[in-house]
């Protein structure tokens, strides 16, 4: 029997928007561990994965890149991730529900992550946003530093939890970032962008993905790319 199609998703600014909860429990945790007010804005961090963007904010302050610290930063926004998911307003991001519903009750279709989120902090956002049930796999930060590194681990984990080989070629790795579609022809996927994070549908397609949407709000046309596919 053939393998069903492959679908790993990315989760800020494809999945959901947090309302900034990430971001401020970011700042809380550099203001925790390193004594230091930091503004994310001067960071490039949208598309990294959580470890990436720790080293990166040493980086920015000038500070020893140490794995002592680097864990320091992580394990604190972990902590602080809870409260800032509950004292702000996000939400699942147009057309995502109906589209994880379809896929989920379709035998053509299998779905997990490719996040650069660590592990325990995807299960915080997404079960907060009661979404967390559609994804029994995953890639996160947890596998690698480096975002281009995961896919191999996503296929790995797709293949060991269905009990079947995925290959990159009927694989769709989706998100809003260039890092999102950089991720997917790394490892010979297809890609589908959305331009509903921080970059707009004219700078993702500079990138050239398989497909590019402005939001997900039209599922029947997000399905026909699968279908062409």
């Amino acid at each position: 029997m053939q393998a069903p199609l492959l679908l790993l998703w990315d989760i800020d600014g494809t999945l959901i928007h947090s309302g900034g909860a990430g971001e401020r429990a970011l700042v809380r945790a550099t203001k925790v561990v390193l004594d230091v007010e930091l503004d994310l804005r001067e960071i490039d961090w949208a598309g990294r994965t959580d470890r990436r963007i720790a080293e990166m904010i040493l980086e920015h302050l000038s500070r020893p890149v140490t794995g002592e610290t680097t864990q320091a930063l992580i394990e604190t926004y972990l902590d602080l991730l809870p409260e800032e998911l509950s004292a702000r307003r996000g939400t699942i991001l147009p057309g995502v529900a109906a589209i994880l519903e379809h896929v989920e009750g379709s035998e053509h279709f299998a779905q997990g992550l490719l996040t650069g989120n660590m592990e325990q902090g995807a299960r915080a956002k997404l079960s907060h946003y009661g979404i967390w049930r559609y994804f029994p796999f995953g890639a996160f930060a947890d596998d690698s530093v480096r975002r281009n590194e995961l896919g191999p681990h996503a296929l790995r984990k797709a293949s060991a939890h269905h009990g079947t080989t995925f290959v990159p070629e009927e694989t769709y790795v989706i998100g809003d970032t260039p890092h999102d579609i950089a991720c997917g022809k790394a490892v010979g996927a297809r890609t589908i962008a959305v331009a509903t994070g921080k970059y707009s549908v004219e700078s993702l397609r500079e990138h050239h993905p398989t497909a590019l949407f402005t939001d997900f709000g039209d599922t029947d046309a997000f399905l026909a790319v699968l279908d062409r596919g």
